[in-house]
Formats: C-alpha cells, sequence, structure tokens
C-alpha cells in the first residue's frame, strides 16, 4: 500500500556530506513516523533514526548523534535524512522505513514499509 524510494546516495570522502530523501506515496504519510536504518557488508541492519509524525520527536543512534538530522516535508510525502561529518563507518546501504502510527520508534520490528535502500559509500 506504501511505497518508499529513497536517493540520494552516492561516494563522498570522510568529513562530507550527503543528504537522502525518501518519497513516499499515499495520502496518509502525514500520520506516519518514519526511520532510518543502514546495513553494512556483513552486518546486521541497525538503527540510525527516527522522527514523529509531525517532526517534533526525533532520535538518533549514538554514533550519529551531532552528525546526522532527520525531517520532514509532509506536503511533499518526504522524509530526509542530513549527512554531516561522514565518516568510512557510515558506509552501508540506507532504508527508509514507514510506521502506520505517528509515534517514532527505534524497534526495527514496528515499522510496516521498507524501501528498497540506497548506498552510501565513505572512502578514507
Amino acid at each position: 500500500q506504501v511505497q518508499l524510494v529513497e536517493s540520494g546516495g552516492g561516494l563522498v570522502q570522510a568529513g562530507g556530506s550527503l543528504r537522502l530523501s525518501c518519497a513516499a506515496s499515499g495520502r496518509t504519510f502525514s500520520s506516519y513516523a518514519m526511520g532510518w536504518f543502514r546495513q553494512a557488508p556483513g552486518k546486521e541492519r541497525e538503527f540510525v533514526s527516527a522522527i514523529s509524525w509531525n517532526g517534533v520527536n526525533t532520535y538518533y543512534a549514538d554514533s550519529v548523534k551531532g552528525r546526522f538530522t532527520a525531517s520532514r516535508d509532509n506536503a511533499k510525502n518526504t522524509v530526509y535524512l542530513q549527512m554531516n561529518s561522514l565518516k568510512p563507518e557510515d558506509t552501508a546501504v540506507y532504508y527508509c522505513a514507514a510506521r502506520t502510527y505517528p509515534r517514532a520508534t527505534i524497534e526495527e520490528q514496528l515499522y510496516d514499509y521498507w524501501g528498497q535502500g540506497t548506498q552510501v559509500t565513505v572512502s578514507s
């Protein structure tokens, strides 16, 4: 029912920045909390960030606090992840996820819809 498409990934040098976008279909986007997760090769998928339906409440993994910022534009059905001061450890496929509930959560199993992911590669 809900389609999510990530974009904005690419190759960047350490210390650089990227902004990921996640475009969602559907007219109920504004009622959904959204999350960002990432998975590096050979590693389990991990939580990165979450944002409530209205963007007021945001959460971040300790590894990205102070460097990444989640935001959303409900009029455009889009959520963003601004990534600054990127490190090689940030290299991963980044996934956007939607929860059919307005409260944000860091728990992966509570998300209902997932995008296909976008590759972020940070060179050292």
